[in-house]
């Protein structure tokens, strides 16, 4: 019993996985927490793509 123990505290096949969903829910509950503001930079940033666009053609 002792070694099925020692070798599951040593067994690091899912480790790389479990640090990706990690990541991932960092990563989302990033973008739920600032969607408003992510939404209104992304909101200026192509109003301004489109500013500068009409200049060019005008």
């Amino acid at each position: 019993m002792l070694d099925f123990w020692k070798d599951f505290m040593e067994n690091e096949d899912g480790v790389g996985v479990i640090e990706i969903v990690l990541v991932l829910v960092v990563l989302i509950g990033l973008v739920l927490i600032f969607k408003g503001n992510i939404s209104k930079l992304l909101n200026n940033i192509f109003k301004e793509i489109n500013k500068k666009s009409k200049e060019v053609y005008n």
